[in-house]
């Protein structure tokens, strides 16, 4: 065999190998474009379909996890020390997820429910008794009743006396599941009393277990998969009212519970959560694999909780435009019946250095404390998560309110309470005085008439002392003018 023929063989395989690659790629596109456009009819939210079932009732455990900050040092804390926390946990709990009353709407376009919680303890996850361990921390109830009459003096004197008479103290020492699931608070249920309104159980867990955040309509996907499980309404609005700004009242994106298929890692990915009051937003970081499950994850990035300065678009944020907290924290009171609760990554991950350095004991690790998604990019199934968050209690100086752990202020209240009680004795008894002093003057005038001495006229002393309110008036004797003199 010659050389040219062995060239020309060559030439026709390369041509054969390339032709079937062509060929199989093109077949693989087609293939895979078959299967993207199953996928986008198939992962729908409407009754029958392949992921309806597993949205209504997520098969897998859900745990909850709960840690305290027990602070250690609250008397030298109260003389101006840095505060000096311990944590303490966890304390687990079986969360189970269903949604509620599902119904389908416009020609099953859209889906509404409520999403039901509820919780179970778990011992051999937790590292105590929650109705036995104790932990001392801020006492919330006193904080927000005295945030919410800030600058109303009248009301926040009031209030004071009931903050005595109550011995409420700006810390508290309560169980674990008083904290989370309830207590009676002694200055809650004294206002109650007064005002309806207001309930006198207090816990960060209160009225969360086996209940509902409100009605959420959600786009089932089935005219464009990208809106697949995006919320539309929740509770009836489109947008929210408690921030500054369309943008910061905005409701994008899922509840966290699903995500479209066919994901991309220059995308972000949109979480609106009631917790937070607001929508949220995740960036890709890496991709990971989870029993063989090869997935995106994606966190939260520092412009999440950034300060206006560092990412204008938070600036709605910021309750007033003195109450811009800084980089990492969220305050929500806006939502939480203006009580001064503040949001945050735990121990002030990727917050500011000034947070982690105020309090002893923050130590933010990025493994323990990063909240991420980890989502396989094909189906957009959750294969592992992790939600993790901090609840803070904006500490701040309030005009008119007496701290009743120091005894100055404490007596400069009761010294008004008993100089404002004892009122009207005290005009009693200035009313008797002055009478003393006329029945006085009267008797003097009868012996002076008797005794016919009539060279004497009453006349007031001097203008400026008839006209003196702080002096009162005053009267005086003066020799009567002769007029032969």
């Amino acid at each position: 065999m010659t050389r040219r023929s062995c060239s020309v063989y060559a030439v026709g395989i390369i041509c054969a190998l390339l032709m079937v690659v062509g060929v199989g790629l093109y077949v693989a596109q087609t293939f895979r474009t078959i299967m993207h456009n199953r996928l986008k009819k198939e992962i729908v939210l409407v009754e029958g379909s392949r992921v309806f079932a597993s949205w209504k009732t997520p098969p897998p455990p859900v745990y909850m996890e709960f840690f305290f900050f027990n602070l250690t040092n609250m008397d030298e804390f109260l003389k101006g020390a840095k505060p000096v926390v311990n944590q303490i946990g966890p304390y687990t709990y079986r969360e189970y997820r269903y949604k509620d009353n599902v119904t389908m709407m416009e020609n099953d376009t859209l889906v509404s429910a409520y999403n039901i919680k509820s919780f179970v303890f778990l011992s051999d996850k937790s590292v105590g008794d929650p109705n036995v361990d104790a932990i001392t921390t801020v006492n919330i109830p006193l904080w927000a009743v005295m945030n919410k009459l800030k600058g109303n003096y009248l009301k926040s004197f009031g209030v004071n006396l009931i903050i005595s008479a109550t011995k409420s103290d700006f810390f508290t020492t309560r169980t674990v599941n008083e904290l989370l699931w309830g207590y009676e608070d002694p200055l809650l249920a004294r206002l109650s009393s007064s005002s309806p309104e207001i309930d006198k159980i207090f816990g960060l867990m209160y009225k969360k277990n086996g209940t509902n955040s409100g009605e959420f309509v959600y786009q089932t996907g089935v005219q464009n998969y990208m809106d697949y499980g995006r919320v539309k309404t929740w509770k009836g609005q489109s947008q929210l009212t408690f921030w500054n700004s369309n943008i910061s009242n905005s409701i994008n994106g899922s509840d966290g519970s699903a995500f479209h298929p066919l994901l991309e890692k220059d995308e972000r990915i949109y979480i609106f959560t009631p917790d937070l009051c607001r929508t949220i937003y995740m960036e890709y970081e890496k991709d990971v694999e989870v029993n063989g499950i090869p997935a995106y994850r994606f966190t939260p990035p520092r412009s999440v909780l950034a300060s206006k300065e560092e990412n204008p678009d938070n600036e709605g944020f910021c309750v007033t435009k003195d109450e811009c907290l800084g980089t990492g924290l969220l305050k929500v009171s806006p939502c939480r019946k203006a009580a001064p609760v503040v949001a945050s990554f735990p121990h002030f991950y990727l917050a500011d250095d000034k947070f982690v350095e105020a309090i002893e004991g923050m130590s933010p690790v990025r493994e323990q404390h990063q909240t991420f998604l980890d989502l396989n990019p094909t189906t957009g199934v959750i294969v592992r998560a992790n939600k993790r968050a901090q609840i803070n209690v904006l500490l701040s100086k309030l005009s008119g309110f007496a701290r009743a752990m120091l005894q100055s202020r404490v007596q400069k209240l009761l010294l008004i309470v008993t100089l404002v009680s004892s009122f009207p004795l005290i005009i009693v008894g200035l009313g008797l005085i002055m009478l003393l002093v006329f029945i006085i003057l009267l008797v003097r005038d009868r012996r002076q008439k008797t005794s016919g001495d009539d060279n004497t006229s009453y006349c007031p002393v001097s203008d400026k002392e008839k006209d003196d309110p702080q002096n009162g008036t005053f009267i005086g004797l003066t020799p009567k003018a002769d007029p032969q003199a």
